[in-house]
């Protein structure tokens, strides 16, 4: 005879049940890091249209994180986003000054950086990227544009004097032959902020590095999805989620 009453659901159907709630919850956290934007100085909250973007940010109009004002100030060489004087060892050319524009727009403006987004403790960020797969030739011309330029610093996010209140060259540093600072297009890419970047030996071609250039849809969005499908929650097995809804269940059970 039915009694009416449902049958308690065993402790094996509620592992299963949480395991399928962190495979959910990994596809969650996978998707919100596809289209975000970082907690920074001059980033907005979150990603969208933007249909007045200057110049060389104009790429990124159709969805980025940052505003038409800050895509202006990224042309200046007098910005006031972060106070950085380019011509701190003379006046620095225009073919190497375009490429910090563009990677000032890359960073300002991305929306697709999700997968190397770090925390950090700073006072004007609290975030940051970290080992961006920089595509080869934007390594390379990035490089080779600026070679005959002059610098005095090897990593341009610390240790610089600000007491004018923009950077200056501190006094123990000479300035150098840009070459003699950055003998390689690796050691600029990776060292000039502090690992934001890893150097690549890809192609812009292979859809697995980010490029810093790019004209019409953004291809950076697809290699942030590959890296996002292949980030370490996305390959725990069976037995180690198990393990982790077993943990969970423990703690509810308590």
């Amino acid at each position: 005879m039915n009694s009416g009453t449902a049958a308690p659901i065993s402790c094996r159907d509620m592992w299963w049940v949480l395991v399928l709630l962190l495979s959910l919850a990994s596809r969650a956290l996978s998707l919100e890091k596809l289209n975000m934007c970082m907690d920074a100085k001059h980033h907005k909250k979150e990603p969208g249209a933007e249909g007045q973007l200057y110049q060389q940010c104009a790429p990124w109009r159709d969805n980025a994180c940052c505003t038409a004002n800050t895509s202006a100030e990224a042309h200046d060489d007098n910005s006031y986003l972060y106070n950085f004087n380019w011509n701190h060892c003379g006046i620095m050319t225009p073919k190497c000054n375009k490429h910090f524009i563009q990677d000032t727009c890359f960073y300002e403006c991305s929306p697709h950086l999700g997968p190397w987004i770090q925390q950090v403790d700073q006072s004007w960020r609290k975030e940051r990227i970290l080992h961006v797969p920089l595509c080869q030739e934007d390594c390379h011309s990035w490089w080779d544009d600026c070679k005959d330029d002059f610098t005095c610093k090897q990593d341009w996010h610390y240790g610089w004097d600000w007491t004018t209140g923009h950077n200056r060259c501190p006094a123990e540093a000479k300035c150098r032959k840009w070459t003699d600072v950055f003998p390689t297009a690796q050691i600029m890419c990776e060292k000039i902020w502090s690992d934001s970047y890893s150097y690549t030996t890809l192609s812009n071609s292979s859809g697995r590095c980010m490029q810093l250039w790019f004209t019409g849809k953004n291809p950076n969005e697809k290699v942030a999805e590959y890296y996002l499908n292949h980030a370490p929650w996305q390959h725990a097995t069976p037995a180690s989620l198990l393990l982790l809804a077993t943990m969970s269940l423990s703690v509810v059970l308590l």
